[in-house]
């Protein structure tokens, strides 16, 4: 590609992405200790959670479901032909139906809910892992006699509550000798009984089987109505089936009382088992019902054709039937009693399936069927003599009769032996069980994982989240960008902090403590602080710009408070003095000034009492311990500092100093908060703003700049204080090495 040529604009999206995902990882590197922290104290509180948290265990149980033989002896080839009428899945549902699970509930007073009152947070686990002996008597651990420490047991056999206390907490209260009081939600007896005897009041009634407690333990006691305790159960019971038509099916229930849920699962397990019995047992029984009620009228129909039968034979003599007469009788025998066994079978089909249902269909199929054959049969049986076909007719009823009698009777037999032995299409396979030295719950790797996971995810969003709400200053070619050349990049000094008795390194904590000021002059206790080496730098290039000013006089400020003004003034002015020049430092913040601070000065005699002419100038200067520095407090705190600045008193104090001293350095509040430094700016040749990294964004900056170039000063460039070293590069600018420790100012006219 050629020099002139254009960059792929996909390419330069594909840096941008790079440079993206680079920043992120910088972002995250910096604040490393703050992620494995958080992380840490996840890890630690997960293996905590993980070893204190109650167990949770499963009882299960098998049962198998064999394929459902018919009621009615003769249905079984339809059956077979057309499927099982009941498979898994309608079991399943039978199993959690309310009707089973009612049972287990009125059994096992479900709908009463005891638990002891433990202590808050660890009481529990206290009296899981180290239980209290129970005595009989009063006594607790640490003298709290009101809580359950372990080995506690209540057992309640009956307890009905009025209409409107259904679901609200009750406390029952251990007393002296078997006894006991029962308060109300709102803390109130409402009755009081021995263990062993039924106590009613006021449309309570509670009866106490076993209480074994101290005297002054408390158990909460909850009634329940019987739908809400049969759907609890339902939502915690699980039913499945194992493999596809196995007519296996598993029963698990989950609880923190072993023996509970094995004793619960067992009892839903043969109350179903007994249902099923139940069900089978009356399909039988009503089958049998239905043919016991034909049975009288067969036999009667039987009599009627032997009676007639005979009749014809007396009446016409000895007749013998042909040998086509009687396979025609034998076939018309056979399709009548086809016909009446179908017959039959319609009224078992009535009562389970509807008209359109597959089995009555085939049912028809079969019926319509044997009508076919036996109107080919009486086709046949017109061709023959008259006196063979009435007595062919008359042989034919009875011997039909006959047939349809006596197989009744056999199915009833059947059916009778059925019902004896009833045993439905339902076995227990396995009894319910529970595994006590395995809980299922909580499963302590998995916590202490998703835990450890959680703290990461978390303390990586919380540092994302503040890199993309802090948008301070962190590079200085963002600066740059509007217009504002970067003299220098000042350090963040531990010496500083430790000399201002400031712990924490963390430039946000030094942001919120507003009342933090320079206690010392770092450039005259440690001269080789790297921050001073800075601000040697920062005098160099400030040389120049001098050269090209009005006068001697330079004015710092800043955006904002708290972005170190004071401390760049004053130390600049200190390695000034260092380098042979004789300087005056005037501190003009009227309001809040503490540059006396520094020198171990007071703020007396100074700046606003000569504006006030109440002191002469000279009397304000004050000499300082570094070399040919001088200071100039602010004075007494004035109640109008903007009038006394836009006085004739500081235009006549700084053209009788500015002979005086080779360079007068005035610090002044920031512009943004009054209009201190837009007044003394005017008269000064060199104007800097000191901004701090990461707290004051890009946008305040130009907006400073503004401000200033509104009241017809012009910013000469910016000083970024207290960098802080990070991953980036950008912090303090030196790289990995000290020999490039400062940001190397870009000049306009270069």
């Amino acid at each position: 590609m050629t020099p002139n040529a254009s960059p792929d604009p996909q390419r330069q999206a594909h840096q941008n992405d790079e440079i993206d995902l680079l920043a992120l990882f910088v972002t995250l590197w910096d604040r490393k200790v703050f992620i494995a922290a958080v992380t840490l104290i996840f890890f630690i509180s997960g293996i905590f959670y993980a070893l204190l948290a109650t167990p949770v265990y499963r009882a299960d149980a098998v049962i198998q479901v064999e394929e459902k033989s018919p009621g009615l002896p003769g249905l079984s080839e339809m059956s077979e032909m057309l499927g099982s009428e009941s498979g898994s899945t309608t079991e399943i549902e039978l199993i959690k139906s309310r009707r089973v699970l009612g049972t287990a509930v009125d059994k096992l007073n479900l709908d009463i809910d005891v638990k002891p009152n433990y202590f808050p947070v660890f009481g529990k686990v206290l009296a899981r892992h180290f239980p209290q002996s129970i005595a009989g008597g009063a006594g607790g651990r640490l003298g709290l006699n009101g809580y359950a420490w372990g080995g506690e047991s209540l057992q309640v056999v009956e307890f009905t509550v009025p209409e409107e206390m259904y679901g609200a907490r009750h406390t029952i209260v251990a007393q002296q000798r078997n006894s006991y009081a029962l308060q109300s939600p709102a803390g109130v007896t409402v009755l009081e009984g021995t263990v062993g005897s039924i106590e009613e009041k006021d449309g309570y009634s509670l009866f106490v089987r076993k209480l074994t407690a101290n005297s002054g333990t408390k158990f909460s006691i909850v009634k329940k109505r019987r739908l809400s305790a049969i759907l609890g159960l339902q939502a915690t019971l699980e039913a499945t089936q194992k493999g596809k038509d196995s007519g296996i099916i598993a029963l698990t229930l989950e609880g923190t009382n072993p023996s509970h849920i094995e004793n619960v699962l067992n009892v839903i397990a043969q109350g179903y088992l007994r249902q099923n019995v139940e069900r089978q047992s009356a399909e039988a029984s009503k089958s049998l019902e239905f043919l016991r009620a034909q049975l009288p009228i067969i036999k009667k129909d039987l009599e009627e054709a032997e009676r007639r039968f005979n009749d014809y034979q007396v009446k016409v003599g000895s007749v013998n039937i042909s040998a086509e007469a009687s396979a025609l009788l034998k076939q018309v025998v056979d399709v009548e009693a086809a016909i009446a066994e179908l017959q039959l079978q319609q009224a078992e089909l009535d009562r389970k399936y509807t008209r359109d249902h597959p089995a009555y269909q085939a049912w028809r199929e079969q019926m319509a069927e044997q009508r076919t054959r036996k109107a080919e049969m009486n086709e046949k049986i017109k061709n023959l003599p008259e006196t063979q076909q009435e007595l062919l007719g008359l042989k034919r009823d009875l011997e039909v009769g006959t047939e349809i009698y006596t197989q009744m009777l056999n199915n009833i037999q059947e059916l009778d032996i059925v019902r004896a032995g009833t045993v439905g299409n339902v076995r227990i396979v396995d009894d319910a069980a529970v595994n006590v030295e395995e809980p299922v719950k909580p499963k302590k790797a998995l916590i202490v994982v998703i835990a450890t996971l959680l703290g990461g995810f978390l303390a990586v969003a919380a540092v994302l989240v503040r890199a993309a709400l802090n948008r301070g200053v962190e590079n200085p070619d963002d600066i740059e960008a509007i217009g504002m050349p970067v003299y220098a990049s000042i350090p963040l000094s531990d010496e500083q902090r430790k000399l201002d008795g400031v712990k924490s390194r963390n430039s946000s904590l030094l942001r919120k403590r507003k009342s933090q000021h320079p206690q010392a002059l770092l450039a005259q206790r440690n001269p080789t602080d790297i921050a001073v080496e800075s601000l040697r730098s920062l005098r160099t290039s400030l040389h120049f710009a001098m050269l090209e000013s009005s006068n001697n006089i330079m004015m710092i400020s800043g955006p904002s408070p708290n972005v170190g003004k004071s401390f760049v003034s004053g130390n600049l002015a200190a390695v000034v003095a260092q380098a042979g020049q004789k300087v005056l430092l005037i501190d003009m913040d009227l309001r809040k000034g503490y540059m006396h601070k520094m020198f171990d000065l007071g703020p007396e005699n100074g700046v606003s009492d000569v504006l006030a002419k109440r002191l002469p100038v000279q009397e304000a200067i004050k000499q300082t311990r570094v070399g040919e520095l001088f200071f100039m407090p602010r004075g007494v705190v004035p109640p109008n500092p903007s009038e006394l600045l836009m006085s004739k008193g500081l235009t006549e104090l700084l053209d009788e100093v500015k002979d005086q001293f080779d360079l007068i350095i005035v610090d002044t509040p920031p512009i943004m908060a009054v209009t201190d430094a837009a007044i003394v700016g005017r008269q000064c040749g060199v104007t800097m703003i000191v901004a701090r990294f990461g707290l004051n964004p890009v946008k305040e900056l130009e907006a400073t700049k503004h401000r200033f170039e509104q009241n017809g000063i012009q910013v000469k460039g910016v000083v970024l204080n207290a960098v802080t070293r990070s991953a980036s590069g950008y912090g303090y600018g030196y790289g990995y090495g000290y020999y490039n420790y400062h940001y190397e100012y870009k000049s306009d006219k270069a």
